[in-house]
């Protein structure tokens, strides 16, 4: 795909007019650019001359696409073989560039599902997040991490699956509280035959697929044929699952009938905003929603707007079998063509008319709306919070990214510092940040040494990436966990990377290091404090509050992998599958390092070349 950019005197109207000479009726990705290089705007194409020629006018533009040909002072051409492939380059480069007039969808993490491993006789069942590496059955995506959890619990409660680690399964001798409680059938301990447990498995896996009903007659005819045989122990259990899943069923929220497999998304916008709304729907069965505000490119309508959330939506998630939409886009055709090409099957857009998916639309449409009422006050508020903040600090301006930073340890073992921010939209999560000290130098404790290596690192990448500070990455305020030593000592610091201009403030406890009587720190003037009830003190409170949060538990997940580490993590090649065979066979990692080459080499899942690796570790050659 040839490249062509050049960097015309012109601007506007006559630079875009400037280049339909040289273009082609070619399919391709165009991209606008201001005249300090910056990109404005990414477009596909399905024949670039045709589009160019339609900015080259003077006339007819909204006042966005105005501004955006005002503004522009170069441009950028990529040519495709097809508009299908034009599409999909055209949402990397609009996810990877983040252009101004283009809407963007600016939160995209990862959905989790549901996993029935398959690497165990007695297969687990599980929430994962993440690259589908594990051997296994997956079922999603959910919505939330507790759409998931909630399904788990119900699940356990019908078909007593576990749910434990299989290094657990392997060293119990008796069986776990899940198993007294009914939600377990107790395979560690042999209660349960390989192939009632198999039975199991595949009425969880129907359950999963949409097809309950036929669990729930099984489940009826097995506890007839026992009560019959006045087995009546074993029928009382399958009653009790029986109504587990009657309840399950008759709990969930909307489950269609008539819609096995779709995205239900709806849009609504106003005043500027916009909130997408997105239900997933799974073997006939809501598997919860998520809502998404998506930068609008500075006033984009509601069709480029869906257009683009689709594109990057889908561009790292598998879309299914069909799409179901509150409003049209651009090209459907091409879209589903784009997405059938991701996925490797059919995938079927829609904008239903009437019926069941249309009253699915409905429902989501109508909870984008209520989402949208609720952002915009939030917002509203969390911009009165924020102009306080800079009048209480005398800022000139209110702050649009703080930035908290905290550090966290137990007399200097696992320290680990920490940084949250806050913004507009009030807590940044995808902006939070974690830091693992480097220095060895730094004394145990010393509070002092690790906020310096934790700046030092924070803002020397800030002055590689971005020195002339044209992102919004940059902080307008500093709040630090201490009183005038720590702000002295942080504004040295910057001082020595040449960053002078970042307001910081100091928040100390107080009197009787009370919630209420903080202390604000800054350089050169005297100590004050906020009168209590201020809702400026409350929300500085709740950002260190948020940063203690973030820091103490970063320090409790590197405490937990230290303490459950063993030698083994050292050895070459032993990942954690070879390292839970090889402690299910010698019961401890002592007991591998004693073990002859022999005996290593006898472990399931240890080639030969592995075990000399693991006993020339452990013996010193």
């Amino acid at each position: 795909m040839p490249e062509e950019i050049r960097k015309p005197s012109l601007t506007g109207h006559d630079v875009i007019q400037s280049y339909l000479k040289t273009l082609d009726g070619s399919p391709g990705v165009y991209r606008m650019l201001d005249e300090k290089g910056a990109v404005l705007y990414v477009g596909k194409a399905r024949n670039l001359t045709a589009r160019v020629s339609s900015y080259a006018r003077a006339t007819g533009h909204s006042p966005r696409i105005a501004r955006m040909i005002r503004d522009t002072a170069t441009m950028m051409f990529l040519t495709t073989r097809t508009e299908t492939e034009a599409l999909l380059l055209e949402q990397n480069l609009i996810k990877q560039l983040k252009p101004r007039y283009n809407v963007l969808l600016r939160d995209d993490k990862s959905f989790p599902n549901i996993l029935l491993s398959k690497e165990h006789a007695f297969p687990q069942i599980k929430k994962h997040r993440g690259a589908k590496k594990e051997k296994g059955e997956y079922f999603g995506p959910f919505a939330s991490a507790g759409a998931v959890n909630r399904t788990l619990n119900q699940l356990q409660k019908v078909f007593l699956l576990r749910n434990c680690s299989d290094s657990t399964f392997e060293s119990r001798t008796r069986p776990c509280l899940l198993y007294q409680i009914k939600r377990c059938a107790g395979p560690c301990v042999g209660l349960i035959s390989d192939d009632a447990y198999a039975g199991l498995v595949k009425d969880a896996q129907k359950f999963l697929q949409g097809r309950s009903t036929q669990v729930q007659e099984t489940l009826a005819a097995e506890m007839q044929k026992a009560s019959e045989a006045m087995e009546f122990e074993r029928a009382a259990a399958l009653r009790d699952r029986l109504r587990a899943l009657t309840f399950v069923q008759g709990s969930q929220s909307v489950n269609p009938t008539g819609v096995a497999e779709a995205d239900v998304i709806a849009l609504h916008v106003e005043g500027g905003q916009a909130c997408v709304q997105v239900f997933f729907i799974r073997a006939n069965q809501n598997w919860g929603n998520r809502d998404y505000y998506p930068r609008t490119g500075a006033g984009a309508d509601a069709r480029e707007i869906m257009q683009a959330f689709i594109g990057q939506f889908y561009d790292t998630k598998d879309p299914p079998r069909q799409i179901l939409l509150s409003d049209g886009i651009e090209d459907i055709e091409l879209m589903s063509e784009a997405l059938a090409l991701k996925a490797g099957r059919k995938v079927e857009i829609l904008i239903p008319q009437r019926g069941e998916k249309k009253e699915l639309v409905a429902g989501a449409l109508r909870n984008a709306r209520e989402s949208l009422a609720r952002k915009m006050s939030e917002t509203a508020t969390q911009a009165k919070l924020l102009t306080g903040l800079g009048e209480a600090f005398d800022l000139d301006s209110a702050p649009t990214r703080v930035e908290v930073y905290d550090n966290s340890h137990i007399q200097g073992a696992h320290a680990v510092g920490a940084m949250i921010v806050a913004g507009p939209d009030g807590f940044l999560k995808s902006q939070y940040r974690k830091f693992n000290f480097k220095d060895d130098s730094i004394t145990p404790g010393d509070d002092f040494g690790m906020m310096k290596e934790v700046l030092t690192r924070r803002f020397k990448r800030l002055l590689k990436e971005d020195p002339s500070r044209e992102t919004e990455n940059w902080p307008d305020l500093l709040l630090i966990d201490g009183g005038a030593g720590q702000v002295s000592a942080v504004r040295q610091i910057l001082a020595e990377l040449g960053v002078e201009d970042v307001p910081m403030v100091g928040v100390a406890k107080g009197v009787d290091r009370d919630h209420g009587k903080e202390e604000f720190h800054r350089t050169g003037l005297r100590p004050f404090a906020l009168q209590r009830g201020d809702p400026v003190l409350y929300f500085i409170q709740r950002m260190r509050d948020e940063a203690h949060r973030f820091a103490i538990g970063a320090h409790r997940q590197k405490r937990s992998k230290t303490v459950g580490a063993t030698p083994l993590d050292e050895v070459p090649g032993v990942g954690s599958t070879r390292k839970r065979a090889l402690l299910a066979h010698f019961g401890s990692a002592k007991a591998v390092g004693r073990a002859n080459l022999t005996d290593l080499k006898a472990v399931d899942g240890i080639s030969n070349a592995i075990a000399e690796t693991i006993y020339d570790h452990f013996h010193g050659n």
